[in-house]
């Protein structure tokens, strides 16, 4: 799956990546936001190759085993164990360096798989459906969110889950301070608006949403 490269366009004729709306008002010299899905869009002049996402990503020290972790990623590893039983099929998508959540659902019997492009990269497993699919501190690396999520959401079987953790920006942080938008590789920042725009488009039922958890339900 091409989940991080895109090729680069002409700035001038940026495209919002999620909704596909012509990208006209740049808020900083990196980014862009989306009058139509409310997203917070990086110019792709400042893209990261691949080989530098990869480098970033193997400095994220994630520890299966540190409760620090374990409590961080709870919001999603909870709602499966509330939601969910352990011969449901999971996916966690983009497992990272460290799969805390597959680790700490295994550890209950609960029958998860990862798919990560660069620490997991098996895309046999992106043929399956399943009951939920997991996505952790993911969303906001996407190259082609539009593509990506609608795969997630296709993966979904009936009454399926999409669970995310992403940190959601408002009106009233200071975007130029914002640790978020430092982070060379966060190139797709969502708002409470983009999550609703993504649940129309896909036809989800959103049950929860906050500034750093969202869980959206297949109902059909």
């Amino acid at each position: 799956m091409d989940w991080y490269r895109s090729k680069v366009k002409d700035s001038l004729k940026m495209i919002c990546t999620l909704c596909d709306s012509k990208l006209v008002h740049k808020i900083d010299e990196y980014y862009y936001d989306c009058d139509t899905c409310k997203a917070i869009v990086k110019d792709e002049r400042y893209y990261l190759t691949s080989e530098e996402e990869r480098e970033r990503y193997e400095t994220h020290n994630n520890d299966v085993n540190d409760i620090r972790y374990q409590n961080f990623t709870s919001p999603i590893t909870n709602y499966v164990l509330d939601h969910f039983l352990p011969e449901h099929k999971g996916l966690d998508f983009g497992s990272g360096t460290g799969p805390v959540i597959s680790s700490e659902l295994s550890k209950r019997g609960y029958r998860i798989v990862q798919y990560d492009p660069f620490f997991a990269p098996n895309e046999s497993v992106l043929k399956n459906r399943y009951d939920y699919i997991v996505s952790c501190e993911v969303f906001e690396h996407f190259y082609k969110p539009k593509k990506e999520i609608g795969h997630l959401a296709s993966m979904l079987k009936t009454d399926g889950a999409l669970l995310i953790m992403t940190l959601l920006y408002n009106d009233q942080m200071d975007f130029s301070k914002w640790f978020y938008r430092k982070d060379p590789t966060h190139v797709f920042i969502y708002t409470k608006e983009t999550i609703e725009y993504i649940a129309r488009q896909h036809k989800l039922d959103i049950d929860v949403l906050t500034d750093r958890f969202i869980a959206l339900r297949k109902l059909s």
